[in-house]
């Protein structure tokens, strides 16, 4: 039986008739036939389709189909396949047929202030929980990935190690050495109208070792590896890479998060101590750049102020910071879903959460030591 696209036209109105195998055997015959049939239909403004004599139908034939549909319905025809003749074939071709509609799609409505400020309220147990969901997995991992040790990917601490701690200490260094010169600069400033310049060395050290260093520090690292970790595990998640961790028997968790994290935390403490080196340096610059001030005196002065209680106080907040970029970075990579597109947004809210968890956890570690005396 040969394949046939009968066009049976009343004015506006016509009436198609497919008759024969509509497949992949005969899918040449189908295109010719359909290309042959499409003019007759110009001008249409209806047009109905009879599939009682199509003895034979499959994808291919119904993806000929439903271009032809498609392209008159363009042209403004409206089509109306009759279903009752051929249920299966009007089925099939149901399943490729989609015809769109005209009507606008109606804007969601705005809402005001005081309602956005109540949607983003009751999401926040939700996202509340998955944060502690998430951080008891990662608490549950470590004891296991000590049972398991073959469960880790140790051989990527490293690695993790030099793009997290060697190759960010230049940055990290002059961030910090601005941060000296600022402070020497308002210290000079400050103090001098007192004519206590002279303590200016002391107010560097006390500044910049017990807060600003690891919180510059943290920040920095924050932002650049920050981005880097969730992004990475962002793309390995729409990738599907995770799925075949997990089809492998192997805990994303473990694998990806604990070195990532463990890296993170044997890092930054010693990213912070070269901030501090380089924050008395910078200090030390601004004071002598405008004051008589000599280098010995500068030396001399910060090595008299600098007591194990500045240097801890700021050395042992470091490894919370860094877990807690760590966890961030890590968690908003694996809660990606999407494309690229949620790559990039998760990575911005990974750095955006990580710079404001960084700034709260220092802040609470300060009102914790204040509560101290120490």
């Amino acid at each position: 039986m040969n394949v046939d696209v009968r066009v049976e036209r009343k004015l506006d109105h016509a009436t198609i008739v497919l008759s024969g195998p509509f497949d992949l055997q005969h899918s040449t015959e189908v295109v010719h036939t359909v290309q042959n049939a499409e003019p007759l239909l110009d001008g249409c403004h209806s047009a109905d389709v009879s599939l009682a004599q199509v003895n034979r139908i499959d994808g291919t034939g119904a993806v000929l189909l439903t271009r032809l549909l498609e392209r008159i319905a363009a042209k403004g025809c409206r089509t109306d396949v009759a279903t009752s003749d051929n249920p299966e074939a009007a089925r099939l071709l149901s399943l490729y047929h989609r015809p769109k509609t005209d009507q606008p799609s109606i804007p969601p409505p705005t809402m005001n202030p005081l309602a956005r400020l109540g949607a983003v309220a009751a999401e926040i147990p939700a996202k509340a929980n998955d944060v502690f969901d998430f951080t008891g997995r990662c608490a549950i991992a470590l004891p296991k990935a000590v049972g398991a040790p073959t469960s880790v990917d140790w051989r990527s601490i490293p690695r993790l190690m030099q793009e997290i701690g060697a190759d960010a200490w230049p940055v990290t260094s002059i961030a910090n050495l601005l941060v000296g010169l600022i402070v020497g600069f308002l210290g000079v400033s400050q103090l001098g109208r007192f004519g206590a310049v002279a303590f200016v060395p002391e107010l560097v050290v006390v500044a910049h070792f017990r807060e600003l260093c690891p919180l510059i520090t943290a920040i920095v690292v924050g932002g650049r590896s920050g981005a880097g970790l969730a992004s990475e595990i962002a793309t390995m998640k729409v990738s599907e890479e995770i799925d075949a961790l997990r089809s492998m028997g192997l805990d994303p968790v473990r694998w990806l998060v604990v070195p990532r994290c463990l890296a993170l935390v044997l890092t930054l403490p010693l990213l912070t101590w070269i901030g501090d080196v380089f924050g008395v340096a910078g200090g030390m610059t601004a004071t002598m750049a405008i004051t008589n001030m000599t280098a010995r005196a500068y030396v001399q002065a910060t090595f008299n102020h600098i007591t194990v209680a500045h240097l801890l106080v700021g050395l042992v907040k470091t490894p919370f910071l860094a877990l807690a970029i760590g966890l961030i970075a890590c968690g908003n990579g694996l809660a990606t879903q999407g494309g690229a597109a949620a790559v990039g947004s998760r990575t911005t809210s990974a750095v955006v959460q990580s710079i404001f968890g960084v700034v709260v956890i220092s802040t609470i570690f300060t009102f914790f030591f204040a509560l101290l005396g120490i």
